[in-house]
């Protein structure tokens, strides 16, 4: 029976998830994989835990201080790295020094924060080419909704014309708020943060940043496209009106924060912003939490997907996926690792 050591990078709610997860599956991963799978090392930002021979459940509660960094990750004999720390798009940390060294040691990586990718995407994939290493990153590009298997997997060999996602829970709960109960745009707010799904600083997801983060993420690692976050046009729902709201349920029309790519003759082109939809459109009926994509192909024509599911368990799930994919796949030839990065 092959072994396969994983290390989680980023021990907050999404990291202590997916090692929960991790280790209750791993009877699957011998039945199905005839592989041992072992979490050899958990860290946060300041304290982490190691044991090459495997950590149980009951030992994750007490880390220990000064046990984290890259060098820690990538002295620790883990296989696999999950980085699942915070995420910042604009400087790439900390994820990006995990990602680093993780890929440059040849290590495969399962990357659930955005940051990193969006802002050194290419150099990383670089490094990766170079080293043999993998990268995945369902859990980064919409979490449970599969954005990056339907374009590289069930669409492969059509050419996307056009793609358009709902890819924010927390901007599609805030609009479907105020349109379905008449909350302001505040009295919205407060209720998501209530729930424990809105950020204290919201902002990177009502301006529409996350969104865009994540529709970056499809176009570079799922359409093998280009795109830098300054070539996105970028709007929120920070600055919806109530009577903006009134005269979208006069004419039966439901808003939905949007992020949107099609082609043209330099490639691909990317915005978000906020799009209405008639009632018999299948965005319509995209409601709270829920997100949606929708790819159009030249010989497939339209396919929709639509998801619902509790966080951080779905994006735990998202990740774990990506390393059903990579047992499947077997370890790929350092010649191969580069090309195929989604």
């Amino acid at each position: 029976m092959k072994t396969l050591n994983i290390a989680i990078a980023g021990f907050g709610g999404v990291g202590r998830t997916t090692a929960a997860l991790l280790l209750s599956r791993r009877a699957r991963y011998q039945r199905l994989h005839d592989t041992q799978v072992r979490l050899v090392a958990v860290c946060g930002s300041r304290a982490g835990l190691a044991d090459p021979a495997g950590l149980e459940p009951g030992r994750l509660e007490r880390l220990e201080a000064g046990l984290s960094g890259p060098g820690f990750i990538t002295g620790s004999g883990a296989d696999v790295l999950i980085e699942a720390g915070p995420s910042d798009f604009r400087t790439g940390g900390p994820g990006l020094g995990y990602l680093e060294a993780a890929l440059a040691a040849g290590m495969d990586t399962i990357v659930i924060s955005k940051g990193a990718l969006v802002h050194s995407g290419p150099r990383l994939r670089d490094i990766a080419g170079r080293s043999g290493a993998r990268i995945r990153l369902s859990g980064a590009a919409a979490a449970a909704l599969p954005t990056l298997d339907l374009v590289r997997h069930s669409l492969a060999g059509n050419e996307v014309v056009s793609l358009e996602g709902i890819l924010n829970a927390t901007t599609n709960y805030l609009l479907d708020a105020m349109m379905s109960r008449g909350l302001g745009f505040e009295a919205a707010l407060d209720e998501a943060r209530a729930g424990g799904f809105a950020e204290a600083d919201p902002r990177n997801d009502t301006e529409g940043w996350d969104t865009a983060c994540k529709l970056l993420l499809i176009a570079n690692f799922g359409l093998d496209g280009a795109l830098e976050m300054r070539d996105i046009a970028v709007q929120g729902i920070q600055d919806v009106t109530p009577g903006m709201i009134a005269d979208w349920t006069a004419r039966g029309l439901s808003p939905r924060l949007v992020g949107s790519l099609s082609r043209s003759e330099g490639g691909l082109r990317g915005e978000v912003g906020i799009r209405t939809y008639p009632s018999d459109d299948p965005f319509a009926g995209v409601r709270g939490k829920a997100k949606a994509i929708r790819i159009v192909t030249e010989a497939m024509g339209e396919t929709v997907a639509i998801g619902h599911a509790a966080e951080p368990l779905a994006t735990a799930a998202a990740a774990l996926k990506d390393l059903e994919h990579l047992l499947a796949a077997g370890r790929a030839a350092p010649s191969d690792a580069g090309k195929d990065p989604a």
